[in-house]
């Protein structure tokens, strides 16, 4: 499975019904994937203390399976972005999902849902 943010910022926010899911994901195994924008975007929340921002790194280092930018992701990225109107830190999270072959765990399906080969998945 393939995390968005908002995922994980309900995560750290400590909602329940997230928490309780995630964690039984951990818990059996499962794969979970962290999309590189995925990571910048959390990281780049301006209000975290450095002890915040070690807790999180550590939290999504034990986890997640880091899924990097490559060449293959930026030009799925890319024709993403040509065939539907999504913001580019959108398209890369889709194409991390995609070129894994996992659903996209995510709370903003609205913006995603017009992608061919996409499946999603939401927390509400």
């Amino acid at each position: 499975m393939t995390i968005d943010t908002n995922i994980l910022i309900a995560y750290l926010d400590g909602e329940e019904a997230v928490v309780d899911f995630i964690n039984t994901l951990i818990t059996q195994g499962k794969l979970l994937y962290l999309p590189a924008t995925v990571e910048i975007e959390l990281l780049s929340f301006a209000g975290w203390t450095p002890a915040e921002v070690t807790a999180v790194e550590q939290f999504l280092s034990k986890g997640f399976v880091f899924m990097p930018i490559d060449r293959q992701l930026a030009q799925m990225t890319a024709h993403i972005r040509r065939t539907v109107k999504i913001k580019t830190p959108d398209a890369t999270i889709a194409a991390t999902a995609i070129s894994t072959d996992t659903p996209l765990l995510t709370r903003n399906t609205r913006d995603f849902k017009n992608i061919p080969g996409l499946s999603l998945m939401s927390i509400v």
